[in-house]
């Protein structure tokens, strides 16, 4: 395990970390926007964030390019080394193989294994994590589950800690897109790529079950990661009891992410694999009530019949009720959006999250 060592790092009155990632860091998706936040807030906490990047190879190729990366990273003199856990798995067998004079800790987005890949790629992926993750001092997490999910696989309380995504305090928003209702009772708005764990094919078999005349759904998101997957949302949403109710917008800018949300009526993503589930926390903050499966992180962040409508995995029937409940009850949105906003404005802002970050930091490497 790396380990904290008093060096002339420690005369400097800035925090230099390096964070180990894969690919391009700059990437605008999940863990990657985590980073980049903190990487922009680190200097109002006395501190720099860089970045170490392992080549976006054909699994698991990359594991190749441990030594090299590990001692590019160390090379910069960093006094904390950061892991990010999308690149856990190829640094592992060097890290058994090697201590580093710098403390080194986890950054965890997943689950050991990860969460979109099949049985085997999954299995192998898992120990590898581990096998890196055992030679960390301190495992930071982005969610209550994730933390559980380490904790039954064997990791000591102790050893981890929750570091959540921030929440912006004012979003730029886009021009409104206008009546997202389109002459229906209720506008349902759901964001994420066309990846299978998503669950968007389910989405549209349950608001199929709903009277055409009810409600419009709306889809954001990306259809290239997975395009086998998204042709098949596309054959679905064009079968006639969807083709004039469902609207697929594509990927769009944060602002106009954000005017999308300031112009539904609720929020619907029935996904089984959300680490931490950034698009849930968006959509309450702006006051839309929530609906989804009793699955991955979204129970620690909205609670049924509160400022949300939970139902079990796979229950398309009770989906489609939870979806015609509230398109027909306006009292039900405004009560449930109104407890989803007050929930989310609780949360930590990204500048709380980056003084829990460097602090956790700080505390492993005896830096004050």
């Amino acid at each position: 395990m790396g380990e904290a060592t008093v060096s002339s790092q420690s005369q400097r009155d800035t925090l230099l970390v390096v964070l180990i990632t894969l690919g391009d860091p700059g990437r605008l998706t999940g863990g990657y926007l985590f980073h980049r936040r903190l990487a922009e807030l680190a200097p109002r906490q006395g501190a720099e964030l860089e970045f170490v990047s392992f080549p976006d190879r054909a699994f698991p190729l990359a594991i190749l390019d441990g030594p090299r990366v590990l001692e590019a990273a160390t090379r910069k003199q960093p006094d904390v080394i950061v892991l990010d856990s999308i690149a856990a798995c190829f640094l592992g067998p060097s890290l058994a193989l090697r201590r580093t004079p710098q403390a080194m800790i986890g950054m965890l987005h997943q689950p050991p294994g990860g969460i979109d890949h099949g049985p085997l790629r999954t299995g192998v992926q898992a120990a590898l994590d581990r096998l890196a993750y055992r030679n960390l001092a301190r495992l930071l997490v982005a969610s209550d589950s994730l933390a559980e999910d380490l904790q039954r696989g064997g990791e000591p309380a102790e050893r981890i800690r929750v570091v959540p995504p921030g929440r912006d305090v004012a979003t730029a928003i886009g021009p409104a897109p206008g009546d997202l209702r389109r002459g229906r009772r209720a506008a349902f708005l759901c964001v994420g790529n066309w990846v299978e764990r998503k669950g968007i094919i389910d989405l549209l078999d349950a608001f199929g079950r709903l009277p055409d005349e009810l409600a419009t759904l709306h889809l954001v998101g990306d259809s290239a990661p997975e395009p086998t997957y998204a042709a098949r949302v596309n054959a679905r949403r064009a079968e006639p009891d969807l083709v004039a109710r469902v609207v697929a917008h594509g990927p769009l800018s944060v602002g106009d992410v954000a005017a999308m949300y300031a112009a539904a009526d609720a929020f619907v993503l029935p996904s089984l694999k959300e680490p931490y589930g950034t698009v849930y926390g968006e959509a309450m903050a702006f006051g839309l009530p929530v609906v989804g499966w009793r699955a991955g992180n979204l129970p620690y962040l909205a609670e049924h019949e509160r400022e949300a409508l939970l139902v079990q995995p796979g229950d398309q029937p009770a989906l489609a009720d939870a979806l015609a409940r509230l398109a027909r009850d306006p009292a039900l949105r405004a009560r449930l959006g109104a407890a989803a906003k007050q929930r989310a404005l609780g949360r930590p802002t990204w500048d709380e999250v980056a003084g829990m970050f460097f602090a956790e930091l700080r505390q492993v490497t005896s830096r004050t």
